[in-house]
Order: C-alpha cells, then sequence, then structure tokens
C-alpha cells in the first residue's frame, strides 16, 4: 500500500510518502511553521510526489491528521486531503494528531503508557493516555494541566507531544516521575504515514477533530439588525 500522508495540525507543513511494500517511508519534508500552511503545502507535497517518483493516481490512499491543533491549520490539511483523494480517485482516512504523537513511542514498546498532551493555553491541554497494546486508557479531552498530571500521575508514562514538558512541570509531588519526556512542535511525519496505513477506512471523509470550540466567536452587538 503507498499512503501519502499530511499534517498541518500544529507547528510545521509536513507530508511524506509510506509503501507498505518496502515497508519504508520513500519520500518525505517537514518545515517548522506556525502560519503559513495554505501557501507552503501543495507546493511541499509536489516535491515529496516527486522524489518519490510517483503520480497521484499510484497511491493507495491519503491521510491526514484531523486535530486536535490550529483551527486554520486543520482545514488547510483536511481540504488538501479530501482534495487530493477526490481528484485521484482514492480514499482519505484521519488520525488524531494524538494518536500520531504517540505511535513512535508504541511501536518500539507498547507495554508502557503513553501520554500524548498538545497545548490548548489557558494552563488546559488536550490529553490521551494509552495503555499496553496501544489501547485508549483515557480519551482524547479537553483538561487543565493540573488535572492532566493527576490522571497520568500514578502511572509513570512517557510523555510526548508540544505539552509534554508543561506537564511534567505539573507532576504532582510524591509521585514517580514519568519514564521519558518527549517534547516535539509537531508529530513525526513518517509515522502519521505509517499509520495511515494500518488506519481502517470509514467510508465518509475526513473532518477536522477540535475538542473545543474556536476562541474568536462572533459579537451579537456588532451585528446589524434584519429588517
Amino acid at each position: 500500500m503507498r499512503v501519502l500522508a499530511i499534517d498541518t495540525a500544529l507547528g510545521a507543513c509536513a507530508a511524506a510518502v509510506f509503501d507498505s511494500a518496502l515497508g519504508m517511508v520513500v519520500a518525505h519534508e517537514s518545515l517548522p511553521m506556525l502560519r503559513g500552511h495554505a501557501e507552503a503545502l501543495m507546493p511541499l507535497v509536489a516535491r515529496v510526489m516527486e522524489r518519490a517518483l510517483l503520480d497521484f493516481t499510484a497511491l493507495d490512499r491519503i491521510a491526514v491528521t484531523t486535530g486536535p491543533g490550529s483551527f486554520t491549520g486543520l482545514r488547510v490539511g483536511v481540504a488538501a486531503a479530501r482534495g487530493i483523494a477526490l481528484a485521484a480517485g482514492k480514499p482519505a482516512v484521519g488520525l488524531t494528531t494524538l494518536s500520531a504523537y504517540a505511535a513512535p513511542l508504541i511501536g518500539p514498546d507498547s507495554s508502557k503508557p503513553v501520554a500524548a498532551a498538545i497545548d490548548a493555553r489557558h494552563d488546559h491541554v488536550y490529553l490521551q493516555v494509552f495503555g499496553p497494546g496501544g489501547r485508549t486508557l483515557v480519551a482524547p479531552g479537553l483538561v487543565s494541566i493540573v488535572k492532566a498530571s493527576s490522571i497520568c500521575g500514578s502511572g509513570e508514562p512517557r510523555l510526548v507531544g508540544n505539552a509534554a514538558r508543561l506537564l511534567a512541570a505539573a507532576w504532582p509531588e510524591g509521585e514517580r516521575p514519568p519514564t521519558a519526556v518527549e517534547q516535539h512542535a509537531a508529530p513525526d511525519i513518517d509515522w502519521v504515514a505509517r499509520l495511515g496505513s494500518a488506519t481502517t477506512e470509514t467510508g465518509s471523509p475526513p473532518k477536522p477533530f477540535y475538542l473545543r470550540a474556536p476562541d474568536a466567536q462572533p459579537q451579537d452587538a456588532g451585528q446589524l439588525a434584519r429588517r
């Protein structure tokens, strides 16, 4: 299976092509950025596909991170994945940013818990905890950093995500510290591609997984009355 993976959910604009028959990522590129994903993504995808020596019709599916993450970034990535899938006549699949963060730790050793944490600002994080075999122990949710550290504190998990250090800094007194703290601005795009090959197709196009409403809300007071 040949999978084109796309990630624009957080602090990078990235794409990769994974070939399961070869068991390897054949091309990838990741550019650190917090803004400008819309302008950077399609040229980046074109470069990755050129390095992979593939046409879009030679792909078997397109995978994309669906969040949680930046509202604008998520929409850019999901829209691109759906557009490429439609044009190439291939299915598109979505996978969460939290699972993408956790995959590099679960892949080599799934016996120890992994807590994936993404900075949601305002002293909150998006959190998911994975147990043995990668099964979900704590479902994805938006919680305060203090509550997140309390949830994870007794399990001696490995922490990963762009809020891993925030979570470690709030670790409960008296609890054994996490066995690893891996701070990354964005998931590893190679693992996004690998996950994309293993993800079950739902038959529905991927859509953003926000976990909360946008910070910016329309102001009713500024609206004109309808006649």
